[in-house]
């Protein structure tokens, strides 16, 4: 079933892809504004400095001259921490070789190139905490850089737009504030429609944080905005588990977990579509996930809103088979693009090869981009 399904996306891409070469991009042509909503970007990079969306109603004067509270807001916006830092310059050169070398040696493993000895270093390090913390903190240092290299290649007449969505150093998910949606569940007692009501809230706040940036991307008319970030099923089961056991004060059974997690990310869903719906105009591409699970049973948020401004993307290895991780669905996923081994730009004008969906989205978003380039109706 999945061969069949991964057959007739592929059939999708390759149609966009003849569109495109059908058109006959010419030079010059109207240039089309990325959105590029994700963990901060290095505008400053290389690959990326002159491709640099500009605001034409703000300058880097300290006053907010477009009058939309966002005080110069040139290149896009920090959404993360109230600021127009698009990214965190003070991380550079702080991170170990390792965390480096991790994404090679993980990459080398997808391709079955690895030796016996890097794919035991690579089981070392993952049980390495002080690592993972270091792993995880890079990680969202380099995302939104790498993402953004990939949706300008090729386009050479694309507008970037820097919009931070995640914090570098992300907080703790399912910390105080989780804990605070359920106190009314433990001052009444314990009832499915408590917990229920929690996690409605806990989403809905979710949806809250996202509504103003596609306020935002609405309002500068940004054609097309990539959306490599998202909350899956499987993620939510890992904060609402010990969640659960201090409500329930006792472990929760795996089908109540899996009904939990379900039901919290199907409210997720619900509450993106304020994400999406300020910005008709809009074509937002987003990432599947990358916990290899089919997104019709198990939800994704914002993968599985669908609108048609929506488009979401899985992950190949190479052009013939979906990569092991990627997440798929007959009805929710509409197109696979490569995903695996995707050399792209990091922080410091460097480059580093990285996986997942998170880079099959901007794939789609480079062919969708130089499409309205060429024919923006």
């Amino acid at each position: 079933m999945k061969s069949k399904t991964l057959k007739s996306k592929t059939l999708k891409l390759k149609t966009l892809l003849v569109a495109l070469a059908a058109l006959g991009i010419a030079e010059g042509a109207r240039a089309s504004v990325i959105a590029i909503i994700d963990s901060g970007t290095a505008l400053d990079h290389q690959d990326l400095r002159n491709k640099k969306w500009i605001n034409p109603k703000d300058v880097d004067d300290a006053v907010d001259n477009d009058n939309n509270g966002l005080i110069d807001d040139v290149n896009g916006w920090n959404f993360a921490e109230g600021n127009n830092k698009l990214y965190d310059k003070s991380l550079l050169g702080t991170f170990s070789a390792d965390a480096y070398r991790f994404f090679e040696v993980q990459t080398r493993i997808m391709q079955g190139l690895a030796s016996t000895e890097e794919v035991d270093w690579l089981k070392q390090k993952v049980r390495d905490q002080k690592f993972i913390a270091e792993l995880g903190v890079f990680g969202n240092f380099i995302h939104g850089t790498h993402v953004a290299g990939i949706a300008a290649n090729g386009a050479d007449d694309a507008k970037i737009m820097a919009i931070k969505l995640i914090p570098t150093k992300a907080p703790t998910v399912g910390g105080r504030s989780a804990e605070d949606a359920f106190e009314e569940s433990r001052e009444r007692g314990i009832s499915d429609w408590l917990i229920r009501k929690g996690l409605s809230f806990l989403a809905q706040q979710q949806g809250r944080q996202l509504a103003p940036i596609g306020k935002y991307v609405g309002a500068q008319k940004a054609r097309l905005a990539n959306c490599s970030f998202g909350t899956s099923t499987r993620a939510a089961k890992g904060f609402l588990k010990p969640l659960l056991s201090k409500i329930l004060r006792r472990d929760p059974t795996d089908t109540e977990l899996d009904t939990y997690a379900v039901f919290f990310v199907g409210q997720v869903v619900k509450a993106a579509e304020a994400f999406v719906s300020p910005a008709p105009s809009t074509l937002f591409v987003i990432a599947a996930g990358n916990d290899g699970m089919d997104n019709d049973r198990y939800p994704t948020s914002p993968a599985n809103v669908k609108r048609d401004n929506t488009i979401t993307v899985a992950a190949t290895n190479g052009y013939q088979r979906l990569a092991s991780f990627s997440n798929f669905g007959a009805s929710m996923v509409e197109v696979a693009a490569p995903g695996v081994a995707i050399l792209s730009a990091i922080p410091g004008n460097a480059h580093l090869t990285v996986n997942g969906t998170s880079q099959a989205a901007p794939f789609v978003t480079s062919v969708a981009g130089r499409m309205l380039d060429a024919n923006p109706s």
